[in-house]
């Protein structure tokens, strides 16, 4: 009898383990076209950068890693299942023929704008999220995203070396944080202090809650410099102030999720300048920020 509680007992150990299992990450990658990596808090994102456009901004052509990555990040939920989340960057002929296979899929657009002014070609920037089976959410993203020139295979020729032509040290120094290179863009990611919530469940920094802030070389100790702040509404202004003084250009003001909690704006921004001058002023808007 003992015996046989104990068989039952191990049984319904699995099933329930079984039932709680992660969504196979290997076949969502093929799914979707492109290969991701596990990060933290169990985050599978995929990185799409929009390699095919060449994209110019004050006589700045923007690197990939810079302004035109698009990215999808899947958070397991049990059951296979994953909520999924990302930013697509389009060009506005792609904007309705994306959104529509989404739509008819049941994927949700929770938002869509631009991050960037003067750009030539425009881009449009559309947020999604899902939920359901991973497999077939990453299915449904590959069939929308092949309604644009997003490339979709993991041959996209080299990776970039490590070197950037960039004072990265007074970067790190003056912002109180160390970046990474990608692409030939230093990049840094600012988490918030407090958890953010969409529809009550977690949305880790991985999944886009945090501040992003990209570093272009532009020569001559010049950098370009763009990315996000993700603020409650408290701080929205005082931020805006502190970039403005800073020399740094507004370009958006804006909501990325429809449920978060709390409420977040997203504030893009652009400039071309001294290196040490817009890290000042980009650590003065920090200082008005929850970190």
């Amino acid at each position: 009898m003992r015996r046989a509680a104990a068989i039952i007992a191990i049984l319904l150990s699995i099933l329930v383990t079984s039932a709680h299992a992660d969504p196979d990450w290997v076949a969502v990658g093929k799914a979707l076209g492109r290969t991701g990596a596990q990060v933290a808090g169990g985050v599978y994102r995929v990185g799409l950068p929009r390699s095919d456009l060449k994209v110019m901004l004050d006589g700045v052509q923007l690197k990939p890693a810079f302004a035109l990555g698009s990215w999808l990040a899947f958070k397991p939920m049990g059951d296979h299942d994953a909520m999924v989340m990302g930013d697509l960057v389009l060009t506005q002929p792609e904007v309705n023929p994306v959104m529509m296979k989404l739509i008819e899929s049941g994927i949700d657009v929770t938002a869509l704008h631009n991050h960037l002014l003067r750009s030539d070609p425009a881009t449009m920037y559309m947020h999604v999220l899902g939920h359901g089976d991973a497999i077939k959410l990453a299915t449904i993203l590959h069939a929308a995203l092949q309604e644009s020139g997003t490339p979709l295979s993991d041959t996209q020729g080299s990776v970039s070396p490590a070197a950037i032509e960039l004072d990265t040290a007074l970067i790190d120094e003056t912002l109180r944080h160390k970046g990474k290179v990608n692409g030939g863009v230093y990049q840094m990611s600012f988490p918030r202090a407090e958890a953010i919530k969409d529809d009550g469940t977690d949305v880790p920094e991985a999944m886009g809650s945090s501040i992003a802030i990209n570093f272009q070389p532009t020569g001559n100790g010049k950098a370009a410099i763009t990315g996000d702040f993700a603020l409650i509404a408290s701080e929205v202004n005082a931020v805006l102030r502190a970039l403005r003084e800073g020399g740094i250009e507004v370009t958006a003001i804006h909501n990325h999720m429809l449920d978060d909690e709390p409420r977040l704006f997203f504030i893009h921004f652009w400039a071309n300048d001294d290196v040490g001058k817009l890290a000042r002023g980009l650590r003065s808007a920090l200082d008005k920020v929850s970190l």
